[in-house]
């Protein structure tokens, strides 16, 4: 597990651990220089960097305070440590973080980042009923949700493409639903956060048939990102993400506008909104 072959999509630690090296390279630091500046020795810092030692939570928070990384490196130490991520998802997690816009299309829930906390809690619930999760890796999903959330404040454009039956699918029972669109309603009026409806009729000509991401990054690069049951994808060819990008344009013109999407919104909890009381 050397600098030249870590694959930082083969585990958690090793996104954790890559994502260390490369934001001490931006700051232009040595090994030993980040030692005096969070107080351990350049072989600690060696060892961890290549993979030989698992680095502290001590040691992560200091890095993060000196690399000015915002959370990313304590995100994924948690993802680490607990194991409730899938694989795949730490990378993109860190990736997701440094982007200067998001592009979201997601299928049948609201994504992470725009979720209420109830109709997190909800979700997260069901596969501890079901005894596919415990309920510490349901907790620690939930806290990593939160630190992502972050990213409202952050990032400058953040433009979400919602499924029809995102609206409709009632995650928590009708009132946890009331409060998840009236919470979208309010985050669709910030500056920079852009919210539309796919509707039930564009039928085929919907050009995704899995939820994407795509990020664009401080180097303008664009990178994407999707999920099988098993595992997430990080795309960084750019062809490819070029080729998502297109059909995500051909979405966002075919899906309703910004104030036709608020008004189906608006219905749809309005209609939960009756079932609740």
């Amino acid at each position: 597990m050397n600098r030249r072959t870590l694959d930082p999509t083969s585990s958690p630690l090793a996104a954790l651990v890559v994502h260390i090296r490369t934001s001490r390279d931006v700051k232009g630091l040595t090994q030993a220089e980040l030692g005096k500046l969070v107080g351990y020795s350049n072989v600690y810092i060696s060892n961890v960097e290549t993979g030989k030692q698992a680095p502290s939570l001590n040691f992560v928070k200091l890095c993060e305070a000196a690399l000015g990384t915002d959370g990313s490196l304590e995100l994924l130490w948690w993802s680490w440590k607990n194991g409730s991520l899938i694989p795949g998802f730490p990378e993109f997690a860190a990736k997701e973080r440094e982007a200067l816009a998001i592009r979201l299309f997601e299928i049948d829930m609201v994504p992470g980042i725009l979720q209420h906390s109830d109709y997190s809690a909800a979700y997260e619930s069901a596969p501890v009923r079901r005894g596919e999760a415990t309920q510490e890796q349901a907790d620690e999903r939930l806290r990593l949700l939160s630190a992502r959330q972050q990213l409202l404040d952050r990032t400058s454009v953040i433009h979400v493409v919602l499924d029809e039956s995102a609206l409709r699918r009632p995650i928590g029972g009708p009132a946890v639903m009331a409060r998840q669109l009236k919470f979208l309603e309010r985050l669709a009026a910030r500056p920079g956060i852009v919210v539309q409806v796919a509707p039930y009729a564009l039928g085929e000509e919907r050009p995704f048939s899995h939820s994407v991401t795509l990020l664009t990054l401080p180097n303008r690069a664009m990178v994407g990102y999707t999920e099988t049951l098993q595992r997430g994808f990080l795309e960084q060819d750019a062809e490819v993400v070029s080729a998502w990008a297109g059909k995500y344009d051909r979405l966002q013109v075919n899906a309703r506008n910004q104030p036709d999407s608020l008004v189906a919104i608006r219905e749809a909890r309005k209609d939960f909104e009756r079932y609740a009381t």
